[in-house]
């Protein structure tokens, strides 16, 4: 049997791929485990500074496994949440290439992610409503973040699948591409993303994940918390330097 999960890593950019195409990537306890290991793997290593997220065969994830669920083989690794990664998502940047389907915990990976990447033939949709469940693995948290409160409403409500580009328009999917080029195209955008320093790639993320909670009163306080090693770096004077010198700076991610 191939491997559930497969990953790869160049030039600073890592690619984890679901690999389950004959069930539409769903997922099961064995595909939670390889991307939580896979994150695990890529958030320690040194010369990988973005990480992207795909499916194979055309589809990025039909979401839960649900005969896997039924036989009680659970999609949850502990302290990361569904698929290993909604719960606690990767400390680097990471793009969702998303093509075919991102349906219920599939949409949810995708969410997971910082940026969204889609072919213009992508679905997107919640319909867990319709089974008798809940987007309980962040669509509920994350969605109304993202998008309007009536658009995250009528997704969440009604379980209909919305075309990729209506989501663009909303600001949620970041780059529109053509079909069967979402990974081309996170590529692309990793590659872009990859040119800053890995400190403040992280650091700049942390920020911007986690001062939603911050009250006004203390949210310089506590970015500066986060960011004071970044401005003490020896990449923050490499930049300095780079940029003095009129040259491309060399990171060491310290």
């Amino acid at each position: 049997m191939a491997d559930a999960v497969l990953t790869e890593s160049d030039g600073g950019i890592a690619v984890i791929t679901i690999n389950r195409p004959e069930a539409r990537n769903a997922v099961d306890g064995e595909v939670a485990r390889g991307i939580a290991a896979a994150v695990d793997e890529f958030d320690d290593a040194g010369d990988v500074r973005v990480i992207i997220l795909t499916g194979a065969g055309g589809t990025f994830s039909a979401g839960m496994d649900l005969k896997g669920f039924l036989r009680g083989d659970s999609p949850v690794v502990a302290g990361r949440g569904f698929g290993g990664i909604t719960q606690r998502p990767p400390a680097k940047p990471t793009i969702a290439a998303v093509e075919g389907y991102a349906l219920a915990g599939g949409f949810e990976l995708a969410l997971s992610c910082d940026l969204i990447v889609a072919s213009e033939t992508a679905k997107f949709g919640l319909p867990e409503v319709r089974r008798g469940l809940a987007a309980a693995a962040g669509g509920l948290l994350r969605l109304p973040r993202r998008l309007p409160y009536h658009l995250a409403m009528e997704i969440v409500l009604t379980g209909e699948h919305f075309p990729a580009d209506r989501l663009h328009q909303a600001g949620l999917v970041s780059r529109l591409v053509g079909a069967g080029q979402a990974l081309a195209g996170a590529r692309e955008l990793a590659a872009q993303v990859a040119l800053g320093a890995p400190l403040a790639l992280a650091a700049s993320k942390r920020v911007i994940v986690e001062s939603a909670d911050w009250h006004t009163s203390e949210a310089f306080a506590r970015q500066g918390e986060v960011l004071g090693s970044v401005f003490t770096s020896a990449d923050a004077r490499e930049g300095a330097a780079a940029f003095a010198e009129k040259r491309a700076p060399v990171w060491r991610g310290e």
